[in-house]
């Protein structure tokens, strides 16, 4: 910025509104940071450095930390402080601890970081333990404890808010004990079975995704379909602010009702009135569709790992034209499409 433009700036400050001086902080706040571990990456590609091999997560060690802050205070004021493990480490002035760009992530003490992209492939791809497995020259059980933890940010990384028309509707997913060899209280399916009865029987896992216009996906399992359960997973994410939109059924017209939310009921799915043809749930059915058909390839998904594979698919579908393994790894250490994360 040249000097007059600086001090034209500076002279405006005293015309801002508490919201705006309050904004200028936090975004020069971020630009320090983002100058800071810019610097602490040139530092490190200094030439006589005793190791002068690239950071093992590329870029995303910088962005994490930029977007971030220390992970232990939160603090902004970061240096370099050379490199552990192939990764570059960072020191916080505020707290005076060290981290890297893993520290309070669930990739962090991740082992075999150079075929992290191979597995990140392997899942935007949708293959199988064993695939994956050959894939990354790794032990298949080594190959799930990964997809696990690659899928531990994307489980939680939601938006914390839907805008506009929000289309929501339940779906129902076989109950499945899958990895659990004793105490089992009915007798073993093979490559998942089918449920005995459609909707909401004690077989079935009931799955709420809510989806606004703008296609951000919000899901959520249910312990039962009631406006009580409903209630506590839309809190806060579906708001008076909202047009509410469902099939009609109790338990969600319930919810919007003691919410004060506008509600609006489509008796038949696909075929929306011609008085008010953007009130329909073509969104959300079409998300099911796609939902049950990619899990079917898992020949059945054990309930405990229900979330993690909905948030498998809400993160397939929220990185769009953006889906690559590098980014992959961004929303499995907390810098996903909705929001970056705390963890």
């Amino acid at each position: 910025m040249q000097a007059e433009d600086f001090r034209a700036w500076l002279s405006a400050i005293s015309g801002m509104s508490g919201a705006q001086r309050a904004e200028a902080l936090a975004a020069l706040e971020k630009a320090g940071a983002v100058a800071a571990v810019a610097e602490a990456g040139a530092w490190a590609k200094k030439p006589g450095r005793r190791s002068r091999r690239e950071d093992a997560l590329g870029t995303t060690s910088l962005e994490r930390v930029a977007a971030q802050g220390c992970p232990h205070c939160a603090g902004r004021e970061i240096v370099g402080w050379g490199r552990s493990d192939g990764l570059l480490r960072f020191r916080c002035k505020s707290c005076g601890r060290t981290f890297n760009a893993l520290t309070k992530t669930p990739m962090a003490h991740l082992r075999k970081k150079e075929k992290w992209l191979d597995h990140a492939r392997a899942m935007i791809e949708g293959k199988s333990l064993a695939k994956t497995a050959q894939l990354c020259g790794v032990h298949p059980t080594t190959a799930f404890r990964w997809r696990h933890r690659f899928l531990r940010a994307p489980a939680v990384n939601k938006p914390r808010s839907l805008s506009g028309v929000v289309e929501a509707d339940e779906t129902f997913v076989l109950e499945s004990f899958k990895g659990r060899w004793s105490d089992l209280p009915r007798a073993a399916r093979k490559r998942g079975g089918k449920a005995r009865h459609p909707g909401p029987y004690q077989d079935n896992i009931p799955v709420l995704v809510a989806r606004d216009r703008k296609g951000a996906t919000f899901d959520a399992v249910l312990p039962q379909v009631d406006w009580a359960s409903i209630g506590a997973a839309l809190a806060g994410v579906v708001t008076q602010d909202n047009h509410l939109i469902g099939d009609g059924g109790r338990p969600t017209a319930a919810f919007a009702r003691r919410a004060g939310i506008p509600f609006h009921a489509v008796l038949a799915p696909g075929k929306p009135a011609p008085e008010a043809p953007h009130l329909h749930l073509n969104n959300v059915n079409a998300y099911h569709s796609r939902l049950n058909q990619w899990l079917g390839r898992f020949n059945g998904v054990a309930t405990k790992n229900l979330p993690n594979y909905l948030g498998w698919r809400r993160a397939l579908e929220a990185w769009g034209d953006k889906l690559e393994p590098p980014n992959w790894i961004r929303g499995a250490i907390g810098n996903g499409p909705y929001q970056q994360l705390a963890l």
